[in-house]
Parts: C-alpha cells; structure tokens; sequence
C-alpha cells in the first residue's frame, strides 16, 4: 500500500483539503493518506471552518481530522510527500536525513505544472474565495496524483 502525506503551515488549511481530496479518488485499500503541518500551533485542532465548508460543498467529510505536526519519523512512514508550497518544501528537505528521505519531497503543484515549482496559496487570511481557489488547484493535483497511484 502507498502511504501519501500533505504537507502546509498549519494543518488545517491546505493540506487537510489535500488529504480529503485525495482519498475521496481512491480505495482505502490501496492508499493511505494523511496530513501534517511543519508548524506545530494548531495540533489537535479541526480544519479551518472554510477549509470544512468549502469540503463539504464538494461533498467531502474532513471533520474526522485533526491537525499534527511533521515529524522525522514521517519520512519513514510515507512514501509521498507533498508541499504546499516553497516554503515547507524547503523545510522539509531541510529535514531530511539522506537522498531517500530528500526523493520524497514534492512540491504538490508539480504535479500539474511539472517543474514551474508554483505554490498552494495560503487562504488562512483571506475570505472565501480564497478557499474556492485552493480547492480547485488541489483537485486538480489530487486528480493527477490518483492517476499515478493507481
């Protein structure tokens, strides 16, 4: 089984809408898919309200999640990893112990503008929009990625 991780600041943004996506395009059985933040100030928390509703109007449930901090440890856990942005991209290569761990960094936008390096923008201090923005990119990430996962 692949194991993919999505990666952003806080998580509860981005990368809980990324997890959500995701796993609602392929079987359980056949990947597992989980989110973390590279900053540690909202774990235990739910997504962000607007992250939720945006979800939900996309029929997507992401009110079982709660927001975690990256650790180490997640390099040996996942075989992907996907960055929101350039920022946690770097941070997570940052981290990591050896080439392996380095391989699995992506930038998630990669995906489908390959090696334009664009990023997720964060739709925490914004409004709604904001969140529409987001959940279209990462949809049409998410899609990209299912494809090459299944």
């Amino acid at each position: 089984m692949k194991r993919v991780l999505m990666v952003c600041l806080g998580n509860i943004c981005r990368s809980p809408l990324a997890e959500g996506i995701l796993q609602s395009k392929i079987a359980a059985s056949e990947v597992s898919v989980d989110s973390a933040g590279t900053a540690s100030y909202h774990v235990g928390n739910l997504p962000d309200p607007r992250s939720v509703e945006i979800a939900n109007h996309y029929n997507i449930d992401i009110t079982g999640q709660r927001a975690r901090a990256f650790t180490s440890q997640d390099f040996s856990n996942f075989d992907l990893i996907y960055a929101m942005d350039l920022s946690n991209y770097k941070y997570l290569l940052g981290l990591a112990k050896n080439k392996t761990d380095r391989a699995k960094v992506h930038l998630i936008l990669n995906e489908l503008f390959p090696n334009q390096n664009r990023e997720v923008p964060d739709p925490y201090y914004g409004g709604t929009q904001g969140f529409e923005e987001v959940y279209q990119l990462l949809e049409a990430a998410c899609s990209m990625i299912a494809i090459k996962l299944t």
